[in-house]
């Protein structure tokens, strides 16, 4: 969602993955992963910015979320620190917040974290970084809770937690650009009707202006997955579905 919208005249894009990727104008890129401390304070070096997305997407087992998730990160903030990049802004996640209940919402900007999975806890763990190396290291460090960003609302939640790919988009770009940030912890989430779940203040301070919202979608959601329960478990916390026992993890069996 970014890659095809935050190149500007002037800027180029460096990608990074494990995976092999084409350059395309304006772009350079780099096969590495976050864990791999040389390939990654190589791949900083120059750079204005590094925006910080890699990791397990959804919840994992421990020793996966701690390797990739949370020692990836402290990586990528080090290697940003050695190669001299003032700002690093982190894909944080509202899991980092996800046992935050609906009373008390619109959960506050720095809310504390009340995390509800490994994923969640690596999360608070990558905004615990970012702190760390603003106060220490002087580095200009954004953590932005995302709620549910996909191309369109993928579930009845949805209609309150959707972050459309141009908000995104425009959110990450005030992040980018705002003058001397320091540390911040911002959300992320499009202007929607059935939305109020989250503050945007400290997002908007930033110059972030969301434009969309998922009520576009919400005939068709509501006639692909049945009407709201704003009752239900899933509308009890923010973390949704995260905080359901489907999440819990396994306990191992003795062999």
């Amino acid at each position: 969602m970014l890659r095809v919208r935050l190149p500007r005249p002037g800027r180029t894009l460096r990608l990074l993955d494990i995976e092999a990727l084409t350059a395309g104008a304006g772009e350079e890129v780099i096969r590495a992963s976050i864990t791999d401390m040389a390939a990654m304070t190589a791949a900083c070096q120059g750079a204005d910015a590094v925006i910080h997305l890699a990791g397990i997407s959804s919840e994992a087992p421990w020793p996966q979320i701690l390797e990739v998730n949370i020692h990836g990160t402290y990586v990528v903030f080090e290697a940003a620190r050695r190669a001299g990049v003032p700002r690093v802004v982190f894909a944080s996640s509202n899991h980092a917040v996800g046992f935050a209940p609906r009373e008390a919402f619109p959960v506050p900007d720095y809310a504390f974290p009340v995390p509800d999975t490994y994923y969640g806890v690596a999360k608070v763990a990558g905004e615990g970084l970012a702190a760390m190396y603003h106060y220490r290291y002087g580095l200009d460090a954004v953590c932005i809770r995302i709620l549910t960003c996909f191309e369109r609302p993928p579930s009845i939640r949805a209609l309150a937690t959707w972050l459309s790919p141009a908000d995104v988009a425009r959110l990450f770009e005030a992040c980018l650009t705002a003058p001397s940030p320091g540390f911040r912890v911002v959300f992320g989430v499009s202007d929607n009707t059935r939305g109020g779940w989250v503050s945007l203040d400290e997002a908007r301070s930033l110059g972030y202006e969301p434009r969309d919202d998922a009520e576009v979608y919400a005939a068709e959601v509501i006639a692909e997955h049945g009407p709201p329960d704003s009752a239900g478990p899933l509308f009890r916390y923010l973390g949704g579905e995260f905080t359901m026992p489907d999440f819990d993890a396994e306990i191992p069996s003795e062999s």
